[in-house]
């Protein structure tokens, strides 16, 4: 408690966000120095600089270790924005793009993809952008038909989250070569990430988040209530859907690189609110910044922590957001939320 005080403070605000720009180079910095292989800091810099690309060390450097850092810190900005946006979207802090379906959703949509057309990967970000649309709108879909409670909205969620799941498997089982490494995109991780493969979906990552940052006053709006946000005249319904679409393009193309990687929604947005406040625009900037900081560490860890074997960083999120999630829901069955 004494931490959250002091975070509580203006001064304490300025310190938060200076740890908070910290982290993400830190973590960046960690996943390209840290792994199975040890590396100097000139074999390092020597392979960034350019100065070497041809050696063992600087081969493992710019093929494995700098794309799969890219993934990482794009990943978790991507999944802990959209967590925020969904969030705002459907007025439910348990909401999440992992929670109610929306990876599931795009990681079908890849699967169809790759089991009917295989040499058509490279529209992989599309397909899941439009797999992560198809779910987000059933679901809201779904709670806006029965007017249901916010703990029925999740349930609904993990019922739709179930079902693609349940295609995805389908899918496999069918055309086992649809999804070449089942296992690593089920569970979520960043193996084999290729810059080639990472570039069409951090073009629609970078668009999306100057686009959410763009609605951040709309989301401030929203967040009074559908009446009070008509009454000031914003278009509701508009920027509710602009809004979904643009959480569905980050879960989408975060997916179609790094899997069905769970919780970073839900966990990130929840930790940095206490310290920024309800307020759209530090939320969504540090959700940014804490989803890549926090995905690359989990990452880190995958890594090294059973060196030189690897846990898909799947494993390490789902350990921290499990109970992250049973907590929340207990805290808020007390009401406390």
């Amino acid at each position: 408690m004494s931490c959250l005080r002091t975070f509580s403070t203006r001064r304490g605000k300025r310190l938060f966000w200076a740890l908070l720009c910290l982290l993400t180079p830190a973590a960046a910095v960690l996943s390209i120095c840290a792994g199975s292989v040890t590396l100097s800091l000139h074999d390092i810099f020597s392979a960034l600089l350019g100065r070497d690309t041809t050696s063992a060390a600087a081969r493992i450097v710019l093929y494995t270790r700098l794309p799969r850092t890219c993934a990482a810190l794009l990943a978790g900005a991507a999944l802990a924005v959209a967590g925020v946006v969904i969030q705002n979207v459907l007025d439910n802090p348990l909401a999440s793009s992992g929670v109610i379906g929306v990876n599931s959703g795009a990681g079908l949509a890849v699967a169809l993809l790759c089991a009917a057309v295989p040499t058509a990967q490279k529209y992989a970000p599309l397909a899941a952008f439009l797999g992560a649309v198809a779910a987000a709108l059933l679901v809201m879909g779904l709670s806006k038909s029965t007017g249901a409670s916010r703990m029925k909205v999740v349930l609904a969620g993990v019922a739709v989250s179930g079902l693609f799941s349940a295609g995805i498997d389908a899918v496999v089982t069918v055309v086992p070569e649809a999804l070449g490494g089942v296992s690593d995109f089920r569970i979520g991780g960043f193996t084999g990430v290729t810059m080639a493969r990472l570039a069409p979906a951090a073009a629609v990552i970078a668009l999306a988040l100057v686009l959410v940052l763009s609605l951040s006053q709309q989301m401030n709006v929203l967040s009074l209530g559908d009446d009070v946000a008509r009454s000031l005249g914003l278009s509701v319904g508009a920027v509710r859907c602009v809004l979904l679409v643009l959480a569905a393009a980050l879960a989408g193309a975060a997916v179609s690189f790094a899997g069905l990687l769970g919780f970073v929604g839900l966990i990130v947005p929840h930790a940095v609110r206490r310290f920024t406040g309800q307020e759209a625009l530090p939320l969504l900037v540090a959700s940014a910044l804490g989803g890549a900081g926090f995905v690359t560490l989990c990452d880190v860890l995958a890594r090294v922590l059973f060196s030189p074997f690897e846990l898909p960083v799947g494993i390490v999120l789902a350990f921290a957001g499990v109970p992250f999630f049973l907590w929340l829901l207990l805290r808020r069955r007390e009401g406390h939320g």
